[in-house]
């Protein structure tokens, strides 16, 4: 992408003004701060995977070398615990009851990581070690760990006294007007596969510290998150306190990808321990823990068929999916799939649906929100059984989609499933993706590989997401004493650069250079509200306030100026911090007038911008694969993007949205896995078997946009952020199919193809 940079506002590829303190370390991360007398705490986790537990004992732990607290179930009086609010309603109108998350677990665990005891220490080493005192009896009982096999009559309970595994029981779309067209169909194509397990693995694991002000009555958390006021609410309705009585600070943060977006029983813990002790509490997640206790994505089991006419029309689309929540219904969790299976036509003009969703518990890690949050499982699910389709009926991929998309005129268009598609041009980016990627050449290019001794496949998938959802965003801003300007947001950067983005819509208002514009995030006290950083909405909604925000202050401060230099308002233009009459060599900088004001009111102004329906990114992904059968190696060669944001705020920004994105998904499709073992065990608890994408797994990316702006915002801005994962896995994977399939006629992998994986199912293909 070339890269020009104008002064001001939306477009220009303004470079992100928080690097230099990240990259010369002087980023302050929530691990980085120690207050005076602070104490650190450690959890005691459960070695089993489901049954029941009894402490005998916590004395020798209490009497080891700087221990000053062990807090177990029975100390903790009348905390709640952590609730999930998210079931959907199910087919008979009803909402399954929720099986929450104890702070520390009473008599039962339910996975392994599950939280037993509590310690504080002068040290964490301390804690660790007294901990490890602690007298427990575990009696342990058979896990359920497999998601397919779940709500089978022999796999064991996770929750006995529910009598089943089942979570929860969604539906959508009509049986009755699916049956009848796949009953007048001509072809039917089917897939089955799972949606594999992730771990986020964000770069700085989770760390929190709490503090008791005796002087202010009140707690204070700082913690890593996704917005500083939904941890405040979820945790005072913890403790059944008035939600004054907690401050919240999330400095900077290093990724969170939706895991950091909710409230651990971590904070409760620490909070406690700190009331108790009178002193602050650290306590900081190591990478076992993470993999062990934080949320996880993705992990459905998915049966689906598509109903078409003679001429590969989409007539239905039938989908069956086991959706594993782990051992407990986590914050948001049984709304996942539900989110997602609202997506399952994706581009497609599909006249009927019919989606039944199982939700299921397991016993291992809670399952929530992971980049994309249900919309990269859809994707996955309609761009794999389009190709399919496409072999079936001896189609080109491009051609079925082509024959499939919804078309502009039909525009807005409201999917069977209910969600609203405002406006699309699907095929304009299917074409110029084939166009960028050499699609035609593809050919002569398999041709190569094959004198090579290798196999070569193409994969295409064309997405389309729902985000920024209706809601708000209310953004303030304030002149400061030295010219400068402050805008206060209660979204929360994790690396994403909204202090860069933000501050082009306030500045380009004023008509300031964006290095005059600081932004303050991440602190309950100094907003009343705010709706955090998730669904990429900060930009679409927080942008639009933001940039409205900025535009009233101006006019303040036109105002401002005139009355000191006695002009009309409208006489007085802005530019590069200085107030000026038009045609004039009057003027006042910004600081002058920040020292004229009569009131704060008259150098500070705000804007909530309100939308009321979800914006709609698609685009189209083309992956190109070269595999070497006796190793089963994949090597990514080619990859193109064409994407339609709506509108494009920074194109350095974007880039960078997009790239991670696009290895997020690499990710899932070749190398990352969470494995169980019968026992419920994880055997992938660290990098030594956990495979997270590298570098050289990923190649060049082409990238750019066509974009149709959004009707629903009000910038026409449609969101970034989780695109690139919802695009990238289904390209991928078709690409590897593409080649396993004109090579040895294999159409299905299992993710991730793994060269083990990609090796055994060749050897398996050439045994026939």
């Amino acid at each position: 992408m070339n890269v020009m940079t104008p002064k001001f506002g939306m477009g220009a590829s303004v470079r992100r003004l928080e690097d230099d303190n990240f990259i010369t370390g002087r980023g302050r991360y929530t691990d980085d701060i120690a207050p005076a007398g602070l104490l650190h705490g450690y959890v005691l986790r459960s070695p089993a995977a489901n049954g029941a537990f009894r402490i005998t004992s916590t004395k020798a732990a209490k009497k080891a070398p700087g221990v000053r607290l062990v807090l177990t179930v029975s100390d903790l009086g009348d905390l709640k615990d952590l609730r999930s609010g998210a079931m959907q309603k199910q087919p008979d109108g009803t909402r399954a009851p929720t099986r929450d998350i104890p702070i520390l677990c009473r008599d039962r665990v339910h996975h392994v990581g599950d939280a037993v005891a509590f310690v504080v220490a002068d040290s964490r080493a301390q804690a660790q070690d007294a901990a490890e005192l602690i007298e427990i009896d575990y009696d342990p009982e058979p896990a359920a760990v497999d998601t397919a096999t779940a709500l089978d009559k022999d796999t064991p309970l996770v929750w006995p006294e529910l009598g089943t595994n089942r979570a929860f029981q969604y539906h959508l779309g009509s049986r009755k007007d699916s049956d009848k067209a796949f009953k007048a169909s001509a072809h039917v194509s089917r897939v089955a596969f799972l949606n594999n397990r992730l771990v986020c693995n964000y770069m700085e694991p989770r760390s929190a510290i709490a503090e008791w002000k005796a002087d202010e009555d009140r707690f204070v958390l700082t913690c890593g998150s996704q917005g500083v006021h939904s941890v405040q609410k979820i945790i005072a309705d913890v403790f059944g306190m008035k939600k004054e009585k907690l401050r919240v600070v999330t400095p900077d943060v290093g990724g969170g990808f939706g895991p950091k977006g909710f409230v651990y029983r971590e904070y409760p813990l620490l909070i406690e321990a700190a009331k108790r002790l009178g002193k602050p509490v650290k306590w900081t997640c190591d990478r076992t823990e993470h993999f062990l206790v934080d949320a996880q994505g993705r992990d459905n089991w998915v049966e689906a068929e598509m109903a078409m006419d003679a001429k590969g029309r989409f007539l239905a689309l039938r989908v069956k999916m086991i959706a594993n929540m782990g051992a407990y219904a986590h914050q948001y969790g049984p709304f996942i799939p539900h989110m997602g299976a609202t997506m399952s036509t994706g581009v497609y003009d599909i006249p009927a649906i019919d989606v039944s969703i199982d939700g299921v518990y397991t016993n291992t890690c809670p399952v929530d929100a992971y980049r994309g949050a249900g919309r990269p499982e859809a994707a996955f699910l309609v761009e794999k059984l389009a190709d399919q389709c496409a072999r079936d009926l001896k189609l080109d991929p491009a051609e079925i989609r082509r024959r499939n998309f919804i078309e502009p005129q039909k525009f807005p268009y409201r999917t069977p499933t209910g969600r609203n598609y405002d406006v699309g041009e699907f095929a304009g980016h299917m074409d110029a993706a084939l166009k960028r990627s050499g699609w035609k050449g593809f050919d002569a290019r398999a041709r190569q590989s094959q004198k090579a001794g290798k196999i070569r496949g193409i994969g295409l998938a064309t997405y389309i997401e729902a985000c920024a959802f209706a809601g708000s965003e209310p953004a303030f801003v304030e002149l400061n004493e030295d010219g400068t300007v402050t805008l206060f947001i209660g979204t929360q950067s994790n690396g994403q650069g909204h202090a860069t983005a933000y501050a082009q819509f306030v500045a380009e208002k004023l008509n300031i250079d964006p290095s005059q514009v600081k932004m303050r995030q991440g602190d309950t006290d100094e907003l009343k509200a705010g709706g955090g950083t998730g669904g990429s909405r900060s930009i679409p909604l927080g942008g639009v306030s933001a940039s409205r925000a900025g535009e009233a202050l101006a006019v303040k401060l036109r105002k401002l100026a005139a009355d000191e230099m006695e002009a009309a308002p409208e006489d007085i233009e802005l530019s590069n911090g200085m107030a000026r009459i038009v045609g004039t060599d009057r003027s006042m900088d910004f600081a002058a007038l920040r020292k004229a004001a009569k009131s704060p009111a008259d150098v500070k102004a705000e804007a909530e911008y309100v939308q009321d329906e979800a914006t709609y990114p698609n685009g189209s992904h083309v992956c190109e694969v070269e595999i070497d059968p006796d190793t089963g190696r994949t090597e990514i060669l080619r990859y193109t993007i064409v994407d339609d944001f709506g509108a494009t705020v920074n194109p350095i920004l974007l880039a960078g949205q997009v790239h991670g994105g696009i290895a997020q998904g690499i990710g899932q499709a070749l190398t990352e896995h969470t494995v169980y073992g019968e026992d419920g065990q994880m055997l992938t608890a660290s990098f030594m078997d956990y495979g997270m994408p590298r570098a050289d797994d990923l190649p060049s990316f082409d990238f750019d946009t066509r974009n149709v702006p959004s009707t629903t915002n009000a910038m026409g801005i449609k969101g970034a952020g989780e695109a690139g994962s919802i695009g990238s896995t289904p390209a991928l994977l078709n690409a590897i199919t593409d080649a396993l399939w004109r090579a040895y006629g294999i159409d299905h992998i299992e993710m991730p193809a793994t060269p083990l994986r990609v090796w055994q199912a060749i050897q398996s293909a050439k045994a026939k």
